[in-house]
């Protein structure tokens, strides 16, 4: 796994790597995936680091742990693979962002574009079994993404961490809000979505509109295809 991850990314987390809980972790990991059906793809666990640098890192997407059905996960939260339909949760942040700024919308789920920009989409947890959400809660995972926002907000600055639901904005108490901007509202699936704590958040035009203020290029959210219609 770790011979996939960029060299940026392992130069940061070298001290990490050498931890008895980080060793633990990926034996764990390599047994499960041994055993049974487990999501993303092994080589595609570290994908957000891989496709996000910390040099050009400018937007923080904390999630929970991957989906957990065949073929969704891509390693990057909130995203699926392109062939692959758009789970609710997607759909809703569809929705949010077509309300919110008037963009045409990707044509399909796979949010590569968004790292491509500098937007590291991280879950907390960053496997699961099939089936079985949470499956990978408790081996190690949120101990080595903590480091990682740790190093973000320690490494960088003006950097905007948007944190959905509240395991993610318990996540708050590791950034330095002197230097980074946080901004928090409900989960966006449809449990939360729909009891009125998703929608009219605003945040990717917040985002937008606070790079600008720093003098750093705003992300595009137009995707791959402006035909997309969410129903």
């Amino acid at each position: 796994m770790l011979n996939n991850l960029n060299k940026d990314w392992k130069i940061q987390l070298n001290d990490e790597f050498n931890k008895d809980y980080f060793n633990n972790l990926i034996n764990r990991v390599k047994q499960e995936y041994s055993n049974y059906t487990c999501f993303p793809p092994i080589d595609n666990i570290f994908d957000s680091l891989n496709f996000c640098v910390l040099s050009k890192l400018k937007v923080v997407i904390i999630g929970q742990d991957p989906y957990h059905q065949q073929s969704q996960a891509n390693g990057l939260s909130f995203s699926v693979t392109k062939d692959v339909k758009i789970p609710p949760s997607l759909n809703n942040i569809f929705k949010e962002l077509n309300n919110d700024v008037n963009k045409p919308l990707p044509s399909n789920g796979d949010l590569t574009y968004l790292s491509n920009q500098g937007v590291l989409l991280l879950n907390s947890c960053l496997s699961v079994r099939m089936s079985s959400p949470g499956s990978h809660y408790n081996f190690g995972w949120e101990t080595f993404t903590d480091k990682i926002i740790s190093i973000i907000s320690k490494k960088k600055s003006n950097v905007v961490f948007l944190l959905w639901g509240n395991k993610s904005i318990s996540k708050s108490k590791l950034i330095d809000t002197n230097k980074h901007l946080i901004l928090t509202s409900g989960h966006p699936s449809p449990l939360s979505a729909n009891r009125g704590y998703w929608f009219g958040n605003r945040h990717f035009s917040k985002t937008n509109e606070y790079l600008k203020r720093k003098g750093l290029k705003k992300i595009s959210y137009t995707g791959v295809c402006a035909k997309f219609l969410i129903q």
